[in-house]
């Protein structure tokens, strides 16, 4: 019979757990799936805003548009797993300026905070829901 080289096992043990372990670390940084139309909603100090959201998605890159009273806005961004950073650009008759959006994805909802640029300095929550086809 032969003899079963111990140092030969777990050196095996550790290459399978390694591999196992990179699986999960790529899965988890595979981006969530944002593309779509969402109805989205911001709480702040100075009150409720709302706007509908388009967002295409190439990998982890974002980009589109948000369509609110006030105009339509530039969204770019990134998705990074379940965790979302976008910036939209707004052009608003005092000037532009940017609004920062960081957050989570689950499923077809998101929430997070923002901060606005600028001597605003307002800040708050936001949440969005995406539309289904039925919805739009």
């Amino acid at each position: 019979m032969r003899k079963i080289n111990r140092a030969r096992i777990v050196g095996l043990f550790a290459l399978v757990l390694l591999a196992a372990v990179a699986v999960v670390v790529r899965a988890d940084d595979q981006p969530a799936n944002v593309a779509g139309t969402w109805q989205f909603s911001a709480d702040s100090s100075q009150g409720t805003f709302t706007a509908t959201m388009v967002i295409q998605q190439d990998g982890g890159m974002l980009k589109g548009t948000q369509h609110s009273d006030f105009g339509d806005a530039a969204i770019a961004g990134t998705v990074k797993g379940n965790n979302v950073q976008f910036t939209v650009t707004v052009n608003g008759p005092n000037g532009s300026f940017t609004v920062d959006h960081t957050g989570t994805v689950n499923g077809d909802t998101m929430k997070g905070t923002f901060t606005m640029g600028g001597d605003n300095g307002n800040s708050g929550s936001w949440t969005a829901t995406r539309q289904t086809e039925k919805q739009k």
